[in-house]
């Protein structure tokens, strides 16, 4: 029985070898993106592995502030809040 076991096991062993080493990018980003998500859980890790495998990075919000500043350049008053308003929203 025990021989039977590590025969199967064996085979498993070597029909898996050949996908296992036919690595490609997307399986690469995939273990990548695997090893930031870290200890993630539930919709935040979902969220994060969308965002890692879809390869654009994603701004932090003082990123996305600094980033808006600088595309506000010299507006003023109602029409820069109504810019930074919109800039802001977009997840970029």
């Amino acid at each position: 029985m025990h021989r039977i076991v590590i025969a199967g096991a064996l085979a498993l062993a070597c029909a898996t070898a050949p996908a296992l080493a036919a690595d490609n990018p997307q399986q690469t980003r995939m273990a990548d993106c695997n090893k930031q998500a870290g200890d993630r859980k539930g919709d935040d890790r979902k969220a994060f592995m969308s965002q890692c495998l879809s390869g654009k990075p994603k701004m932090t919000q003082q990123e996305r502030m600094k980033h808006c500043n600088a595309e506000a350049g010299d507006r003023k008053g109602d029409e820069r809040k109504a810019f930074m308003s919109q800039c802001l929203k977009n997840p970029g």
